[in-house]
């Protein structure tokens, strides 16, 4: 006889965020197939589409990421953009202002993503424990 238990009991208003190294792993492999597909399709003279691409990807890792990842996603996101989408591929440079600007980006789309995600959380927790009531005001109606 089966007898189905649950592992968790009581509430658990937000859902954990998924661990750090896992969302390194799947930066380091979103940003390899990104690049070599822009490589591919755009070439390597143009790297604001891969810029863009590697920021949604930043974002979409920030919203199941810790805001601790934030950091080192953006960095593996930005070696593969400076390493193989721009010329002479394979080699590391640092262009002063570009690379700053690169790095901002990534990092800040990252962080937005994750707070993003903690807004909803939170959000959808609260309507969880109210029951999606609204909260009565603290002033009286006039």
């Amino acid at each position: 006889m089966v007898e189905w238990v649950a592992f968790r009991t009581g509430s658990r208003p937000v859902p954990p965020p998924v661990a750090t190294p896992l969302v390194w792993a799947t930066a380091c492999g979103g940003a390899l197939t990104l690049v070599a597909v822009h490589t591919f399709l755009v070439g390597s003279d143009h790297p604001g589409p891969a810029l863009a691409a590697l920021s949604l990807l930043a974002l979409l890792l920030g919203v199941c990421a810790r805001f601790t990842a934030a950091p080192g996603t953006a960095v593996l996101c930005w070696l593969f953009l400076n390493g193989f989408a721009i010329p002479p591929a394979g080699t590391l440079t640092w262009a002063g202002h570009r690379d700053t600007l690169w790095l901002s980006c990534l990092c800040a789309a990252t962080l937005l993503g994750t707070a993003l995600a903690r807004v909803v959380h939170a959000r959808a927790a609260y309507h969880r424990v109210t029951g999606g009531r609204p909260t009565p005001s603290l002033w009286p109606a006039d």
